[in-house]
């Protein structure tokens, strides 16, 4: 090369540099890009359309249930991702458990009905069944899905009054079960994860990341409001894990670290590339803290609307991280469940602001069949994707006709 085009070059690369230090700078941040809820397009949907919305979703729901209970299954693969790399019956085991433990959550939401009820029990049922799953192997460690959400069904069903008979014990046995493989699997960092890169890849998993483990704080919460015995210093640790990841400028970090960071422009780690996380950690701190500034909450429902074309960009992408800032399609149910629950924990008057534009993301991907997906995994996507948006939009139809119900001037509170 010559001496010219070495210079040039070097030139060249300084500009970048700066550049890249000027957009690290200027990266979205939670806390210092304050945003009227107001701004943002409301693409609202009245309550009739949202309430068909859930009728078409609750009916996939009942139309696929398994014969034995469950939804989900290892069929209906498109694309590597969910074929061969995914071959191990334990880790469609868990999914299934994971899966079926979803729907039942959104049966115990939505409007009760005979058929409901039936589908209700014969996925109560299979969770019972099927609380002892294991490790799939010891890279793959998805069985911490099915733990979480299958505890999280069984407590909700505990909690419910339709369920106080004989099956209660059945439930409760199945829960603990749930408890102790949690304790279990519990990395020594405080949190869970779902694969074990490193080795020696030990019996206690070491890997975690900052959603699995603030989804299990919401599910263990819950299971403490249903009376079950749960380890508080398995809580409190899960709880110093994900506040460890939460970054200055209100994002979190994807894995739990011991001094975290938000890495490269375009990192994952970065606020566009944790909208998701951003709901669930926050209301898993709010759950199991109770000291979450309510600042953090509303400026994390800000940033999820305001960024939002990120998540729109990687739906239905078929490889993981591959989209901007890494984001996967699987991230977006799974971020507007969460967002749903830290919405309902801001005041009256930004709640009525806010569910619309929720409602609307979530109807606008409604398939013909009633579904909602974001990606590819062989039969699972449908049934976990619907049971997220009914979660989700059940609560934002409630909530907004209480909010309707409420006098004059009274929706400013909390």
């Amino acid at each position: 090369m010559t001496l010219w085009r070495r210079t040039a070059l070097r030139h060249l690369l300084l500009v970048i540099g700066g550049c890249a230090i000027s957009l690290t700078l200027c990266a979205p941040a939670v806390a210092n890009h304050p945003l009227a809820a107001e701004s943002l397009p409301s693409g609202g949907a009245d309550p009739a359309a949202v309430q068909a919305a859930i009728k078409r979703g609750l009916e996939f729901l009942l139309q696929t249930q398994n014969p034995d209970g469950s939804w989900g299954g290892a069929w209906d693969s498109l694309t590597t991702w969910s074929g061969w790399t995914w071959s191990n019956p334990e880790s469609h085991r868990a999914w299934r458990v994971a899966t079926t433990g979803l729907c039942c959550l959104a049966l115990l939401e939505v409007e009760p009905s005979p058929a409901v009820e039936a589908a209700l029990r014969r996925g109560l049922a299979y969770l019972a069944a099927n609380a002892l799953v294991k490790r799939p192997s010891e890279w793959d460690t998805m069985d911490c899905w099915a733990h979480i959400y299958g505890l999280q069904a069984l407590a909700a069903a505990l909690r419910d009054g339709r369920f106080n008979d004989t099956s209660a014990d059945t439930l409760r046995r199945a829960a603990e079960i749930h408890l102790q493989r949690l304790s279990q699997s519990q990395s020594l960092s405080g949190g869970w994860g779902y694969l074990e890169f490193r080795t020696p890849r030990t019996a206690r998993p070491q890997w975690a990341t900052s959603f699995t483990t603030a989804a299990g704080i919401v599910a263990l919460v819950e299971a403490q409001q249903a009376g079950l015995d749960v380890d508080p210093q398995m809580l409190s640790r899960a709880a110093r894990a994900v506040r460890r990841c939460r970054l200055p400028n209100g994002a979190y970090t994807y894995s739990v670290q011991a001094i975290p960071h938000p890495r490269r422009i375009g990192s994952i780690d970065r606020v566009n590339g944790s909208l998701c996380r951003i709901q669930v950690c926050n209301l898993a701190l709010h759950l199991a803290e109770a000291d979450v500034p309510q600042e953090w909450l509303r400026q994390g429902i800000e940033v999820f609307f305001r960024e939002h074309r990120f998540l729109d960009i990687a739906r239905l992408k078929p490889v993981p991280h591959e989209a901007f800032y890494q984001n996967s399609g699987y991230f977006y149910l799974f971020g507007h469940y969460y967002a749903a629950r830290a919405i309902e924990l801001l005041p009256a008057s930004e709640r009525a602001i806010w569910w619309p534009k929720l409602q609307y993301e979530l109807l606008k991907i409604q398939s013909a069949d009633g579904s909602f997906w974001d990606y590819d995994h062989h039969a699972y996507d449908r049934p976990y994707g619907s049971a997220y948006a009914l979660l989700a939009l059940v609560r934002s139809l409630r909530d907004a006709a209480q909010l309707s119900d409420l006098p004059a001037g009274a929706a400013g509170g909390f």
